[in-house]
């Protein structure tokens, strides 16, 4: 029975420190986008997370790419 002094405190503070960590998270926005990384994964490459320079390096090689296929494709033009 006395048991019951320490364990009924203990699990109000757990309690309470499970309601302050559920506020904090909605507070910092933390389940704001619930959808988004299941969609996320279906991509391979996200251009949004590659700094300016490598997306426009990267567009620039898809380029010359789509244009030696078309070279080799059409070899006449």
């Amino acid at each position: 029975m006395t048991i019951l002094y320490l364990l009924i405190p203990l699990s109000l503070i757990l309690l309470g420190l499970a309601v302050w960590a559920f506020f904090w998270a909605v507070k910092n926005d933390q389940f704001e986008d619930l959808e988004g990384p299941a969609h996320r994964i279906l991509f391979d490459d996200d251009e949004n997370d590659l700094p300016p320079e490598d997306r426009e390096q990267r567009r620039k090689a898809a380029r010359h790419r789509a244009d030696a296929s078309d070279d080799a494709e059409h070899p006449d033009r």
